[in-house]
């Protein structure tokens, strides 16, 4: 018997969790919700959308699972928001992890959404609401906390802690045996070779126009 399950959220990130939920899980996947003041259809990938503050009435906790398919929005805080809240009602809460996905630990939260080609060594424990996208490596003995969105082909070396509500954007680096503060921004190419405090940001430069234009280069 299949399982029945909502995703919060009618954006990219809630089509992309339908996708994988639908193809590759024992979900039926029944309907989209979102707060009422961000409805704006009625349907989404062919559901319908309900009325989040409408849910229990529509869809019981009994017989639904629940998954926020939020991505980032406010530093994290928006999709940990829902996810509590969902709790607070009563919902199980659903988590994808792809079995193409080489996960070598079970200490894995709710609301995790894994994406295929990531590589978790052992020891590893990954707190609630993470998500890690495509292709990253998560080294043995880290600890990723609660709400931490990991885009792409981020490393993490062995014996890292990535602090609650992180954001680690596409190609970052993270030695071994540090601490990322809580609420860090990690943007794009960014090495990370000491601990961070709590709020910090760090940005790499962006690789600079050259000089010659495209239309001058030969034998490409």
């Amino acid at each position: 018997m299949m399982k029945k399950l909502i995703i919060f959220g009618a954006t990219e990130q809630a089509q992309v969790a339908h996708y994988y939920f639908r193809n590759h899980t024992d979900y039926q996947v029944t309907a989209f919700t979102v707060d009422s003041q961000h409805l704006q259809e009625s349907s989404f990938c062919g559901l319908p959308v309900v009325p989040f503050e409408n849910l229990l009435t529509s869809h019981s906790t009994e017989d639904h699972e629940i998954f926020i398919a939020i991505g980032y929005n406010r530093l994290n805080q928006l999709r940990a928001e829902k996810y509590l809240e969902s709790k607070n009602k009563g919902y199980s809460i659903a988590s994808y992890i792809s079995d193409k996905a080489n996960i070598f630990t079970k200490e894995i939260g709710e609301n995790a959404f894994i994406l295929e080609d990531n590589t978790i060594q052992p020891f590893v424990k990954i707190g609630n609401n993470v998500t890690l996208w495509s292709g990253n490596h998560i080294g043995h003995h880290s600890i990723i906390e609660d709400h931490v969105f990991v885009t792409s082909h981020v490393v993490v070396a062995g014996g890292v802690r990535i602090g609650e509500a992180s954001f680690l954007g596409i190609n970052a680096t993270i030695r071994d045996h540090i601490q990322i503060g809580k609420r860090n921004i990690i943007g794009a190419n960014a090495v990370i070779l000491e601990s961070t405090p709590n709020d910090a940001l760090y940005a790499s430069e962006t690789t600079p126009i050259a000089s010659i234009p495209s239309s001058k280069i030969r034998n490409i």
